[in-house]
Order: C-alpha cells, then structure tokens, then sequence
C-alpha cells in the first residue's frame, strides 16, 4: 500500500528533476504541427544540411542551417535530440547561422558504452563547431544542456558569445544521496518499467494520449547506458563550481517549488550581464509550450546584446 508521504515525495523527486535538468521527455505543445511544418518547409527548401563530426572516434550530427562563421547553437537536455528544437529553428535561421547538436548517446549521434560527461559533450560541441566552421557561438542549454553549455564556455571563453540556460540547474539542489536514490531504479532489470513510471509522472494529467506515446517512444530510444551514464554525469559536484560567466546570460526557468528562493541571486552572483526570467503556467520544455514567447524572449536578447544581424 502506497504511503501518505509517497505523493509528496514524489512531487519533491519531479521538481528535482526538472531543476537538474534530467528530465527527457518530449513535451508537445497543441500547436507542434504547425511549426513542425514551418521547420519542413525550410528543409524542403533545401535549408537544412544533415552533417557528422568526428569525435574521439565517434561521429556526432549536427542540424546545419544558414550561413556565417557565428552562430546560434541548440544544446538539448538528457534523452532528448536535436528534434527538441524543431519550433526555434525556423524563427532564427532566416537571420544567422543555427546549428542543432545530437549530443553523444542521442539522436542520430554514435552510442557507444562510454562515459558520458559534461566535459565530453561540452567537448563534442566543439568538435562540431570546427567542423561546421563556426568561430563563436552563441550557446542555448535545455535542462542538461545547461551545464553542458556552461561547460563549453569554461573550456572555451573565446568562442563563447553568450549563454542562455533553458529551465537547467547550474548547483545541485538536493543531496546527493537523494539523487542517487533517484537514478538506482534505471540501473538495473527492470529500466523499462521505471523509465515508463517515471514518464507517466513526469507527464501528468494534462498530456494528451497520444503525445503521451510519442514522449515514452522517444525516451526509451536513449539506451540504457548513456540514460544512466549522463544521468550520474550530473552528480559531479565539479561541474557546478560557482565560477564567474563573463559573457550575456538569458536565464529562463518554469516556476517550481523545486527552484530555491534564492535562485535569481545565486545566478546574479555568478554572471552580471544577466537577464533573469521566471515564467508561470509552463512546464519543464517551455520552449515547446510556448514557442512563440520563448522565440521573441531569445530575439530580444539576440539583438539587445547585437548578436544578430539586422533584418
């Protein structure tokens, strides 16, 4: 029989997750097809260039569109793909260079059983960056993808124009036992049956059926290996060293009791040119909830700090 602490608990657990950025489920938005079809158009015409990187002996695609040797780059979260951002490319390519990773162990990208780290994937996005050619980017973090990013710019400052962190956790927020506790259920026989529970709770109520599907389907295509690889990745306590960000930050983050009271003045504390957003009624993938205002929040940042060019 389930405890009266178990809802709670399991609301303190979802909350964490999406503030360590280790949720990787595709939450569609009513009005997906129809930016689906402005992304296919762009691709009809001949926009998008499927490319790989070579990596430490693996190969690592990028979605290539525009041109430029500057460029705005999409990083998704744990388990997610490219795809995540199919509702912003077609709203910035028409005015600069946009690159969306499979980060190592996802999408299109090899899978190999190997670590995977925020250094590694911090280090792949630059193996695509040179590939593709592109000097500085502009780098946009979605959960994981937020460390991620912070991670390139401390390897990387010189090719770091800015950052924007997407509803992703820059410190760890709970104990790491707890986190630990976490991801043990993903580890062993019975992965499929937690990494379903743990969707259907982190869906809830409101997803529709057959989104539902799509989001269980595109989870579960991330094997098990690089799940928990990436997902313990996060428990490095290192990655979150409180270092200074000397380059424009947009933060956006969905309000949730899991974000600290002090979230606004510990992101203030680590980068001073920043543009803090706390956003209600949206969830955890609130670039796919609300394309259109989270598209005008990263344009307004985008031409503020003169990092695109005039129509």
């Amino acid at each position: 029989m389930r405890s009266k602490s178990t809802p709670c608990l399991v609301h303190k657990l979802i909350g964490v997750a999406r503030a360590l950025a280790i949720i990787g489920v595709i939450l569609f938005a009513g009005n997906l097809w129809q930016a689906s079809a402005a992304s296919n158009e762009s691709y009809a015409r001949g926009e998008r260039r499927d490319r790989y990187a070579k990596f430490d002996g693996m190969r690592v695609h990028y979605e290539d569109f525009g041109k430029g040797n500057e460029a705005l780059v999409f990083v998704h979260g744990w388990t997610c793909s490219a795809d995540f951002w199919q509702m912003q490319v077609p709203a910035f390519s028409n005015r600069m260079r946009v690159i969306a990773i499979d980060l190592p162990g996802h999408g299109a990208s090899d899978k190999p059983k190997i670590a995977y780290t925020q250094d590694l994937f911090a280090r792949s996005i630059e193996s695509v960056l040179r590939d593709a050619g592109v000097k500085r980017a502009t780098l946009v973090g979605h959960s994981m993808g937020t460390p991620v990013v912070r991670q390139f710019y401390r390897l990387y400052p010189k090719r770091t124009r800015a950052l924007v962190f997407v509803d992703g956790s820059l410190r760890l927020i709970a104990p790491r036992a707890a986190m630990e506790n976490f991801f043990a259920p993903l580890k062993g026989v019975q992965y499929e049956t937690a990494m379903s529970r743990m969707v259907d709770a982190l869906l809830g109520a409101r997803m529709p059926s057959e989104l539902r599907a799509e989001a269980r389907a595109a989870m579960l295509a991330t094997p098990q290996h690089v799940v928990v690889s990436a997902g313990e990745s996060m428990l490095n306590e290192a990655i979150y060293k409180p270092d200074r960000i000397n380059v424009p930050v947009l933060a956006i983050f969905a309000r949730s009791p899991a974000w600290p009271r002090d979230n606004e003045a510990f992101y203030r504390s680590l980068a001073p040119n920043l543009d803090y957003r706390m956003w209600d009624g949206v969830g955890h993938f609130l670039m796919m909830e609300k394309p259109q205002e989270f598209n005008e929040a990263l344009m307004e940042f985008l031409v503020r700090n003169k990092l695109v060019k005039n129509k």
